[in-house]
């Protein structure tokens, strides 16, 4: 038979037991993006379990007009209302995939510092300072003739 005040150890002993499991719970259940001010990209975002996921189709700027910042600003921008839409917004994308045409004004090689020039009104601003994991590549062409930029993106909240 447990007195009353052993029960009372037990049950302070219970509650400790669960705060501290529900503590460890609350810091696991954060998305981590592994990064530094000097990288414009995450070196790794951690999404752990119980987050939801979500896949953005690759996307474009709403016309195929302008250079390789402008379609980026444009297609950011779509993606921004994807996320919107469901409630999310630009600190919620963990990866990023961005593919680029060979740009006709730069000897058909990819512009990524006009890319940069968009994708940094987007990531790693006082406002919005996570940055996603990101691959960046050169395909000979899109979907659509006169696009030089097409991104997709995985957002992740918990």
């Amino acid at each position: 038979m447990v007195s009353q005040s052993g029960r009372t150890v037990i049950f302070a002993l219970g509650l400790a037991i669960l705060a501290a499991a529900g503590a460890q719970t609350s810091f696991a259940a954060d998305i981590v993006h592994t990064q530094t001010d000097q990288s414009p990209i995450a070196r790794m975002v951690t999404v752990p379990a119980g987050a939801t996921t979500y896949y953005l189709s690759g996307m474009l700027a709403p016309a195929a007009e302008g250079d390789t910042k402008t379609q980026t600003v444009g297609a950011l921008g779509e993606i921004k209302k994807a996320l919107a839409a469901q409630n999310l917004d630009m600190a919620d994308v963990v990866m990023m995939h961005v593919y680029l045409v060979g740009d006709p004004a730069k000897d058909d090689k990819m512009d990524f510092a006009g890319m940069m020039e968009g994708y940094k009104q987007f990531f790693g601003t006082k406002e919005q300072p996570n940055k996603p994991s990101r691959s960046t590549v050169q395909v000979s062409a899109l979907a659509g003739p006169g696009y030089l930029v097409e991104i997709e993106v995985i957002a992740a909240h918990k």
